[in-house]
């Protein structure tokens, strides 16, 4: 059984794609650093180390954009990105989870 294919992402400069490759990277190491998601204190401190260097990847990213003379995010492209790219969920893990009863 063939899977759906996916829809094209959206045309990116290279520093945009890197943006996004960055920014979804500190999300997932946020995501795994949360303490509302439980987990172990072994995994969260691998992932706050890790977090640290997709930081700095992202700020280079940035920086790269920047100096390129890229001013302006584009919102609307770069949020259909995110969308294609499973952005939802991701960022998702870095909330709190629902009040429960009361």
């Amino acid at each position: 059984m063939l899977s759906p294919e996916l829809p094209p992402l959206p045309a990116l400069t290279r520093a945009e794609a890197e943006f996004i490759d960055c920014y979804l990277e500190v999300l997932d190491q946020v995501g795994r650093i949360n303490p509302a998601h439980g987990g172990d204190t072994y995994g969260a401190l691998r992932a706050a180390q890790a977090l640290a260097s997709r930081a700095t990847a992202l700020r280079d990213a940035l920086a790269l954009m920047h100096d390129r003379g890229e001013s302006r995010l584009h919102a609307g492209t770069l949020t259909r990105t995110l969308r294609l790219l499973d952005g939802e969920r991701r960022a998702g893990r870095t909330a709190l989870p629902p009040a429960s009863g009361s």
